[in-house]
């Protein structure tokens, strides 16, 4: 069934709420950017047909499995953790929240939002819809949350040294060092917060996911991998830089984030380990930069975003092709198993969800999955809330302008835990 829809904005709030009742849900939010790859404005899926959860071992070959069985819409998410499954390493840092490593489910319910067009996919769409326009709409959250750091800027600036003596002595060029910022004993509306993380901070991949008692809420502006027919792509985000005050001051920023050598350098390398990657899946000779060095503006940033893409191999199936490329090269560093191991190293908690990817397979066997950043991840029953934010550490990186740009990145998040001022 088909509908027209005029306040889209209410539509969608109602849509996510009448979906939050599910025992899993799953919201997928463009935002209205202007992406030439996307499928839809807006996903929305509620209610479970069959599912999947798995842990490190055989997640990726009991995906396929589930896919064979299950091919029409999915959605769900993998863990950065399953690395430990493509490549010999290891997670031995705490994992406060204990998210499973693999979640996927095929919706009972699902809904396609494109310009005000609305399409409802269930057994009868007119009992949907009017559901959904039955929702009264919930208001803002009032979230003062005791947040803490597993770093104090000291400590964080400190390991800094370390790692770019790591790099001063060849062992890596470039890597991703997270921080984790977390609360104990939190309450919030998970889904109050969200909504307003996503009015403070509209991204091309803003997402709502349920899993029974686990949330994540992410305002991710980066794409990890889409398949779009036979074409892969692929489009990480290196280079961030704040928004100014003025337009004047604005533009001289992003003209600054374009000349800037260290996040130039730090770009580069990792659209050099993704076209590496995606060598792996591609038809020989098809890989290459659609675009290099490209500066995109957010609410709360300015970020230098590459497009790589390339002809998928035959015989190579969707699943495999996530997987011959995950983690993604942003989250990781370069070479990239020896940054991976490095990190489990020096960072003081477990990734799990944060640096995974979220999204969806469709009927036609395309997908598209985000970058888990800029993300929320709520255990209601634990009360634990959680979220990481990190930088790429190169050889010139500046230990303390690293710290200040995870208190940028993190800025929106801060702002709906009511840690800054609105």
């Amino acid at each position: 069934m088909i509908k027209q829809v005029t306040d889209l904005r209410l539509f969608k709030q109602k849509a996510l709420q009448w979906a939050a009742a599910f025992d899993a849900a799953c919201y997928l939010d463009s935002n209205n950017f202007n992406d030439p790859y996307s499928k839809f404005d807006t996903l929305i899926a509620a209610g479970v047909k069959d599912y999947i959860v798995a842990n490190i071992g055989s997640a990726f070959k009991q995906l396929e499995n589930f896919r064979a069985k299950n091919p029409g819409w999915l959605t769900g998410f993998f863990s950065y953790d399953l690395k430990n499954e493509v490549e010999n390493l290891s997670s031995s840092n705490p994992d406060h929240l204990t998210f499973p490593d693999l979640c996927f489910f095929a919706p009972q319910y699902l809904i396609l939002i494109n310009g005000e067009q609305v399409e409802i996919t269930a057994d009868n769409p007119q009992a949907i819809f009017e559901s959904i326009e039955q929702q009264i709409p919930i208001t803002s959250p009032a979230n003062n949350i005791d947040l803490q750091s597993r770093f104090s800027k000291e400590d964080y600036i400190a390991t800094v040294n370390k790692i770019k003596g790591h790099i001063s002595r060849g062992d890596i060029y470039v890597t991703n060092f997270c921080q984790e910022f977390f609360a104990a004993g939190a309450q919030i509306d998970p889904l109050a917060t969200f909504l307003q993380l996503n009015l403070v901070s509209p991204t091309p991949f803003g997402t709502f996911f349920k899993w029974h008692d686990k949330y994540i809420l992410c305002a991710s502006p980066e794409r990890f991998l889409a398949k779009r027919g036979s074409k892969l792509i692929s489009q990480p985000i290196k280079g961030t830089a704040k928004r100014g005050n003025t337009k004047q001051e604005d533009e001289a920023i992003k003209q600054q984030l374009r000349n800037h050598a260290k996040e130039l350098q730090e770009n580069v390398m990792i659209v050099d380990l993704v076209r590496n990657d995606l060598t792996h899946s591609a038809k020989p000779g098809t890989v290459k930069t659609e675009e290099l060095f490209g500066i995109y503006t957010f609410n709360q940033v300015h970020q230098m975003i590459s497009t790589v893409v390339c002809e998928l191999q035959d015989g190579i199936t969707a699943v495999e092709a996530i997987r011959n490329t995950f983690p993604m090269g942003s989250m990781t560093g370069a070479p990239k198993i020896n940054s991976m191991r490095l990190m489990e190293q020096y960072e003081r908690s477990k990734r799990g969800v944060y640096s995974g990817a979220i999204g969806y397979f469709s009927p036609d066997n395309d997908f598209d999955f985000n970058v888990v950043i800029r993300t929320l991840l709520y255990n209601s029953a634990e009360k634990y809330l959680s979220f990481h934010v990190g930088s790429a550490i190169t050889y010139h990186a500046d230990a303390e302008n690293e710290y200040e740009e995870c208190l940028l990145k993190a800025k929106a998040i801060l702002e709906v835990l009511g840690q800054l001022p609105a």
